[in-house]
């Protein structure tokens, strides 16, 4: 094989400010076939597909393709689609061919095909290159097949899935299962995940965390660790009651606000005692409160005072006379505040009141400033626990996204391999079209059609029938837009009929549509698109058309006549059921008829045929003009007859030859999502094998005739009589027969008794 050097620098021409700084110092000598109406690039070696770059842009095909609704490997579509937009373009066709280039000992590589490279072929020599084979290398091992040096797809696709089900995948998310049998660090990640949410692993989408998560968690945790330690570090009267506190000052947070509010009352009951049925809950209060189901905990009966307001400034701390809403606080607060540190006591007094939030004074401001993140909540030994296992937390992380760095080779030798068995096939259906015209299956045609006794392997997939029938009308080509059915699913094609007649081809008929994996569908006509076939089909058009104008007419006039007998039938069932009410009136004698006069309700009149019969008498001496002076044209009549059929089937002929010449399948493309550089012309003998009629193999035989054949009989006998006399007749005006003829029957009996005659 021979190596493809690649330029310094390859820039696609024709791209708009595009510039090479190192251009190579002699260009690259293609090889072109003409085909479509186009000069279309031919790939012999591995040295075109590397100088690809340096062929214009103006000589491409086609300039854009869909990733999906085409027969092509979807996941090499997708490889090469690195915009992630769905379409492929010229640049990102060439940066796929420079890609595997620049891995490859040789580009030959890329003409072989398969989805099987031998590490020799990975160009060791570069960095990129070298990696892939010792990736390769490692594969191989891992595989079981250290005698082997060759790598095929399905090794690598295969690989790529058990990779993704290992411990460690490359994503840098870890689950409580990554942890195996260390249940602090288990126990770490699912608190994390907890606090501060999941993400799916790549395997399975198991949740998991990632570093970004377990870095917020473990930042949580020391803030919480930091806020615990000044604590520590501070006056001991933050703590008076030691570990106890914290629990003492959030009993007491949780009620401050409401005592604060009834020694208030008390302040001003005491101050006149005419406020007290004022602070107090009114009666109609409670009759709000009594047309509703109540609730001890209910917020209307919350908001009411914490107990009784009198002068005495006292709060009873259990009891009946306490609101109930808040029996459960003030219980709390009872025990782990007022009992720690003043004792036990049934009532507190505002001056003790004053005395604990004094005390607990620093504790509320070292709770004020508690951070407000998830992990509040937990204990102080719950944070020390949880951040005894940042290191490992971090390198099981940090593990798992070493792994990466070879999920990432694999990739780029999946990407490798696919481009080694599909990158020529995608070549020989965007830069040229040699699939198509070598009849080899291109990557747009869906399949093949069977209908109206013919194939069509013309056939595209389709998304919006209407959408694309606006573009594709404009390829001058008869198209047929299907409905496929199987099992279920659903998919519209579009089918181009390219040879034999379009008289039968109607919306609702039905076929079979095979598609390139060889399943069939049930396939029905739902929109047409008619234009000529062939300039023979065009010459026959204007005849059909006609017969059929005539079938149609006198299948209207019939219908009409069947019409009124039926009414005329219906009127005479209905006077003869009458008859026997009139018959008195019809027994009174008629007077008799006169000569030439039709009796009463006859429905012939004389002058009706005398009118009919000068007018058949009229039409018979124009037809005998007509045909005497045809006759009269002697041997002109084949070139009249030849005017008679050119007048009727040349414009239609001419028409035909027009669209056929114009026929393309550039539109039909261009519909369905790709961009085309040019007509793509469809000639005549290329239509012939795209749409293929039936017809009896070679050497077959027919061993009967048919018994359903049409019967022509006496009809048959007369056309052929009236054929023969229109011969005879014109070779004895041509005065072919007048030396046959007696002398009677001659023509010019003078010129026929002459001599030599």
């Amino acid at each position: 094989m021979t190596t493809a050097t690649l330029p310094t620098k390859t820039v696609p021409a024709g791209v708009p400010g595009a510039s090479a700084t190192a251009a190579p110092s002699t260009p690259h000598r293609w090889s072109f076939i003409r085909a479509g109406g186009l000069d279309q690039v031919v790939f012999r070696s591995g040295a075109d597909i590397a100088h690809i770059a340096e062929l214009d842009q103006k000589l491409w095909v086609a300039l854009a393709c869909p990733t999906r609704g085409i027969d092509f490997d979807s996941r090499t579509l997708d490889l090469i689609d690195t915009d992630r937009d769905g379409r492929v373009r010229p640049p990102e066709v060439i940066a796929a061919c420079q890609w595997a280039c620049e891995r490859l000992r040789s580009a030959d590589a890329l003409l072989v095909g398969g989805g099987t490279l031998s590490l020799d072929d990975l160009d060791d020599k570069g960095a990129a290159g070298a990696d892939l084979a010792r990736e390769g290398r490692r594969i191989l091992d891992l595989l079981g097949k250290k005698d082997l040096d060759t790598l095929t797809l399905a090794d690598i696709s295969d690989r790529s899935e058990w990779l993704a089900a290992m411990r460690f995948n490359g994503d840098g998310v870890v689950t409580p299962e990554t942890a195996a049998t260390d249940e602090a660090l288990r126990a770490a990640i699912e608190e994390a995940m907890r606090t501060h949410g999941s993400t799916p692993d790549r395997h399975e989408k198991k949740p998991g965390l990632d570093r970004a998560r377990a870095e917020a968690f473990m930042a949580d945790a020391k803030a919480m660790r930091d806020w615990y330690a000044n604590a520590q570090s501070s006056d001991e009267a933050v703590l008076p009651l030691a570990d106890r506190t914290l629990a003492a000052t959030e009993a007491l947070r949780a009620v401050a606000a409401k005592i604060d509010d009834f020694f208030a009352r008390c302040r001003v009951a005491a101050y006149d005692v005419q406020a007290v049925a004022a602070l107090n809950p009114s009666p109609e209060a409670y009759d709000a409160l009594s047309g509703h189901t109540l609730e001890v905990g209910a917020q209307p009966i919350a908001e009411l005072p914490l107990a009784p307001v009198t002068p005495s400034r006292s709060l009873p701390l259990r009891g009946t006379s306490l609101n109930p809403a808040w029996a459960d606080a003030m219980a709390l607060f009872a025990r782990d505040t007022v009992a720690p540190l003043l004792g036990e006591l049934d009532a507190l007094e505002e001056e003790q009141w004053q005395s604990l939030r004094r005390r607990l004074g620093p504790c509320e401001a070292w709770v004020a400033a508690r951070p407000a993140n998830a992990l509040a909540g937990l204990s102080r030994e719950r944070i020390d626990e949880l951040l005894a296992t940042h290191e490992a937390l971090f390198a099981l992380i940090a593990e798992d996204e070493a792994a990466e760095h070879h999920n990432k080779l694999l990739v780029d030798l999946e990407k490798l391999l696919r481009l080694q068995r599909d990158l020529l096939v995608l070549l020989h259906n965007f830069v040229s079209f040699k699939a198509f015209y070598w009849r080899e299956g291109a990557i747009f045609q869906a399949g093949k059609l069977y209908l109206d006794g013919r194939s069509c392997e013309l056939t595209v997939q389709v998304q919006d029938t209407a959408r694309h029938a606006t573009l594709a009308g404009l390829a001058k080509t008869c198209l047929a837009y299907c409905d496929c059915t199987r099992q279920g699913q659903k998919m519209s094609i579009v089918a181009a009929f390219t040879a034999g007649d379009v008289d039968f081809l109607f919306v609702g008929r039905n076929g079979v549509f095979y598609d390139r994996e060889g399943r069939d569908w049930d396939a029905t006509i739902t929109k047409l698109i008619e234009n000529p076939t062939s300039v023979a089909q065009a010459f026959f058009a204007p005849y059909k058309k006609f017969v059929r104008m005539i079938e149609e007419q006198v299948a209207k006039r019939a219908a009409a006549s069947e019409a009124g007998s039926q009414v005329a039938l219906q009127s005479l069932a209905g006077r003869v059921a009458t008859a026997d009410r009139t018959a008195g009136a019809d027994a009174a004698p008629k007077p008799p008829a006169k000569p030439g006069v039709p009796p009463a309700g006859s429905r012939i009149d004389v002058g009706t045929v005398a009118a009919i019969g000068v007018a058949l008498g009229s039409i018979s001496a124009v037809l005998v003009g007509i045909f005497g002076k045809f006759i009269d044209l002697g041997q002109w009549i084949p070139v009249a007859l030849a005017g008679i059929v050119i007048a009727i089937s040349g414009p239609s002929m001419l028409i035909a030859w027009l669209k056929l010449r114009q026929r393309s399948l550039g539109p039909i493309l261009d519909a369905s999502g790709w961009a085309i550089n040019g007509r793509m012309k469809v000639s005549v003998r290329l239509g012939g094998m795209l749409s293929q009629t039936a017809h009896v193999p070679p050497g077959a035989k027919r061993i009967a005739p048919d018994p359903y054949r049409e019967r022509h009989g006496l009809a048959g006998a007369v056309a052929a009589a009236c054929i023969v006399g229109a011969v005879v007749l014109l070779a004895w005006r041509m005065d072919w027969l007048d030396g046959r003829l007696p002398p009677r029957l001659q023509h010019d009996p003078a010129a026929a008794s002459a001599p030599g005659a």
